[in-house]
């Protein structure tokens, strides 16, 4: 799990630079670009609205609304009045908002085009948020769009089809603020980057035995000094850094060092600035003083750090209206200060520690807190483990008893025998001598279980017998076995001989 937080820290290292150095393109899109004067001749003025239009497609500033802050930027610069605004404004009055008031006065072909862009990012931020809603599972639960889309301040969610002078305020507040805030967030990502690296070798060191340990501790402290012997690096900014990269990297004499002309040759973009990533180029010489990517010791995430360290102190010193850009004027002032000619001694990072004891010892808390929470996830989700599988046994169970159930049905049907017919007889009813003789045999049973020898061997009379004849002739029943049916004869016949 370490393992995960150390590389994963190490990618977010590498890319906020990358993503950093993009912003100042932007801004000298929309702080500094040269308006065109209003007398020039239309087909002169084509060509800088060519050129100031090329850089952008290639600026990525790593927000989230890129895209989206680009598009209006351009859509905004092909408007002459708000282009000539935008050039007479200082950023101050740019934060405080006077720059969005001018989008009142801007042409009606651009504002249709800004309406148009906004109700495409409502419309990309609502599928953002229904998408992240069925990786979560909520595909039943209804979304409150206007709710989510607060959380983007960049914009105002409630008019989501019109560009009024509210978003443009919105749009260049939130990417100021982010801009103001990137470079903490990267040195926070840094310490916990260096906080995660030393932890992980002192829980490796635990897992050593004590002649392991040692070796590995020793090899730990040749690395640290290693890495420490390295050539005197000049303060960045100074007369000496910039001198040796007019003579290692422009290949000319130390003794013509020009600042004008120093700052022309390094302008990469011509656009009369210096911006983040032309002033971290100038470093290089210095860094590959301390850092070789072939080196065990040497740490390239570390490096970027120092490059990012460097960068801005020469933003501090240089950058007198914090415009995150260095003009010529602003360029030429400084070279005539005295920590330009006589700097002082520039110290690296492995002399500057990058947290404090106590920031390292919250970290580790915060590390085992952690990792308990997982643990924590991994039994409940291993007792929710067991309890569905015991549910499957009990499903199981039931399912094979009730197969059972249903075979046994199957048999008892297959085995179950017909009834034999019903017969029927013309005469008297069948049914009813059935009741007599039944009747008179369940009369001898009994008397039989009885034991009573009276009633064993009963006696009639030829009289008796006479007037018995006479009542079943007046009920309709037969009167001697022959009157009966065939199979009716041998049944009576065998209740008169019962003993």
């Amino acid at each position: 799990m370490r393992s995960r937080i150390h590389n994963k820290v190490s990618i977010e290292m590498c890319w906020s630079r990358a993503l950093h150095t993009g912003w100042l393109l932007l801004l000298v899109q929309l702080l500094c670009l040269e308006a065109v004067p209003i007398s020039m001749d239309k087909t002169k003025v084509q060509e800088p609205e060519k050129k100031a239009e090329e850089p952008p497609a290639s600026v990525d500033t790593g927000l989230h609304y890129d895209r989206y802050l680009r598009e209006v930027i351009d859509f905004l610069e092909k408007d002459q009045h708000f282009r000539e605004k935008l050039h007479n404004t200082d950023m101050e009055d740019i934060k405080q908002g006077k720059l969005a008031k001018e989008l009142d006065f801007v042409s009606h072909h651009v504002r249709t085009k800004l309406d148009e862009l906004k109700r495409q990012e409502v419309s990309r931020l609502r599928t953002l948020i229904k998408a992240k809603q069925d990786l979560e599972g909520g595909n039943d639960i209804a979304v409150d769009h206007q709710a989510l889309l607060k959380q983007f301040e960049y914009l105002n969610h409630m008019n989501p089809h019109t560009f009024e002078v509210d978003d443009l305020d919105r749009l260049i507040k939130s990417a100021t603020n982010d801009l103001e805030n990137f470079d903490k967030d990267r040195h926070e990502e840094f310490k916990k980057y260096e906080m995660t690296k030393d932890h992980d070798r002192r829980e490796h060191l635990k897992t050593l035995d004590e002649d392991e340990r040692q070796k590995e501790e020793e090899h730990y402290e040749e690395m640290k000094k290693k890495h420490a012997d390295h050539p005197k690096v000049n303060h960045p900014g100074s007369q000496n850094q910039l001198k040796e990269v007019w003579e290692e990297a422009d290949g000319l004499d130390p003794e013509d060092f020009d600042p004008k002309t120093f700052f022309n040759l390094h302008d990469t973009n011509g656009d009369g600035f210096f911006d983040e990533q032309e002033l971290e180029a100038l470093f290089t010489k210095e860094l590959e003083k301390i850092y070789d990517p072939t080196n065990e010791e040497d740490d390239m995430v570390e490096m970027e750090e120092e490059r990012l360290r460097m960068r801005e102190h020469v933003m501090n010193e240089v950058d007198s209206n914090k415009d995150r850009l260095v003009s010529l004027e602003e360029f030429l002032v400084a070279t005539k200060k005295k920590e330009f000619l006589e700097p002082d001694s520039w110290e690296t990072l492995e002399q500057n520690q990058a947290y404090t004891d106590e920031e390292m010892r919250e970290f580790e808390e915060h590390l085992v807190q952690q990792e308990e929470d997982l643990n924590q996830k991994a039994v409940d989700l291993q007792n929710q483990r067991d309890e569905l599988e015991r549910q499957q046994e009990q499903l199981n169970a039931q399912k094979i008893e009730l197969q059972q159930a249903v075979e046994h049905m199957e048999r008892l049907k297959t085995q179950n025998v017909e009834p034999p017919p019903e017969v029927h007889i013309e005469g008297n009813a069948i049914p009813e001598m059935h009741a007599v003789d039944n009747e008179l045999h369940h009369e001898q049973e009994a008397q039989l279980q009885g034991h009573d020898p009276a009633l064993q061997v009963q006696q009639h009379t030829p009289q008796e017998h006479h007037e018995q004849h006479q009542d079943l002739a007046q009920q309709g029943l037969p009167q001697t076995h022959q009157d009966l049916p065939p199979g009716h004869q041998e049944a009576a016949h065998g209740q008169h001989n019962v003993p």
